[in-house]
Parts: C-alpha cells; structure tokens; sequence
C-alpha cells in the first residue's frame, strides 16, 4: 500500500474520491487499484487510461501524484489465487481508500467506483459511502485518475518483474495472455508470480516444469 498528501488542503468540502483497478485479466502479477481525490485544478487531459497513449498517461500519472492525493492497493499472486480476482480486486479497491484516507485524516463523503459493484457488504474493512458507474473512467475524472495512477504503477511493476523473469515479454504485454506470453508458459512453466487460479496457468502447471 502506498499513498501521498497533497500540497494543498481540502478544507472542508465534501471529499469525493474515484476508484479504479488494473490487472484483472493478466495471468501474471498483482491486481492493484488506485484511490484519488483530485486537486483543483485538476491535472489535464484526464481520460479513460485505455483511451490515452503511452507519452500522456505517464505525464498525467505524474502530476496527478505530485499534485493530488493518492492512495494504491496492491494484492499479489498467492491472495488473487486464495479470494479469486473478483475478491483480490474488492481487497486492492479497499486498501487504496484506506490509506487515501489515511494519507488525508479524513475519510471521504463518496466513493465513485468503475464498473457495477463497490466493495461495499464485501469486505468487512469497508466503511465509506460508495456508488457504481458502469463505464466511470471515461466519465466521471476523478475514477479517470484512478485508473491512470492504478494502471501506471501495476505497468511498472512488471517492468520490473520481467527483468527477473526475461522468458515471457511481461515488459510487453504485463502479464496478459498474448499469444508469446503463453507459448513461454508452455516452453518454460509458470513462474512464483503467475496466477495458478487461471485457467490457462493451470493447464501448463500439470505438464510444464517450473521457470
């Protein structure tokens, strides 16, 4: 979990904070989601992360964590394969909230979640106000940081992990099942950071020796 308090105060207006995840589809890495309250003025371009190329998500990334508050969940392989990803993702969404509000002594008004759920009656840790929008990071800015933040940082962590594990082009695909990615799983076997719940990884487990 990681977080940052902006330069400026919120005073007391009304804390809304947006909520995004990365990673649920990869068969390798964490999930990790990001939490953000948006400082005012909010950082340009904001978009859905998908939506942006690679040059502007980076440079809004950056000043949405230099200039606004900021929290980041990871959840990493052994939990996404114990609570299956839908669970890992209620966790990294809660974990984020958690230590933005931490980040801020204070707990948020509302939480804008992407998609048709919240971790609301999911997890026992979660205490905030919290509504759905189906298609939020495009539409809502705060849920559009969210994911930029969420998807950045899961990027850079496997980044990183590809350097300890050159076989499977993770600094290409992150993790996703593209076609390369799963031919090194057949040749070479899943590795400690490849999710064993996942059907694909669990097929090349039952005949393919260890990375």
């Amino acid at each position: 979990m990681f977080s940052a308090t902006p330069h400026q105060s919120f005073g007391a207006t009304p804390l809304v904070v947006g909520v995004d995840e990365a990673g649920r589809g990869p068969l390798a890495g964490p999930v990790v989601a990001a939490a953000v309250a948006l400082c005012k003025p909010r950082p340009a371009g904001l978009d859905d992360s998908k939506r942006l190329c690679a040059g502007s998500r980076a440079r809004i990334d950056e000043a949405i964590r230099r200039r606004c508050a900021w929290g980041v969940g990871v959840v990493e392989v052994v939990e996404i394969d114990r609570l299956n990803i839908f669970g890992a993702t209620m966790l990294a969404m809660t974990l984020a909230v958690a230590r933005l509000a931490e980040a801020l002594a204070r707990d948020p008004d509302e939480v804008l979640v992407d998609g048709n759920l919240t971790p609301h009656g999911r997890r026992a840790e979660w205490r905030w106000p919290a509504r759905a929008i189906v298609g939020g990071d495009g539409k809502e800015p705060a849920i559009s940081a969210a994911s930029i933040v969420a998807k950045e940082w899961r990027d850079r962590m496997m980044v990183a992990a590809a350097r300890e594990h050159p076989h499977y082009g993770w600094e290409r695909n992150k993790g996703y099942g593209t076609r390369d990615h799963v031919e090194a799983l057949r040749l070479h076997g899943p590795t400690p950071l490849h999710r064993r719940s996942f059907a694909p990884v669990a097929q090349m487990d039952l005949f393919a020796a260890p990375a």
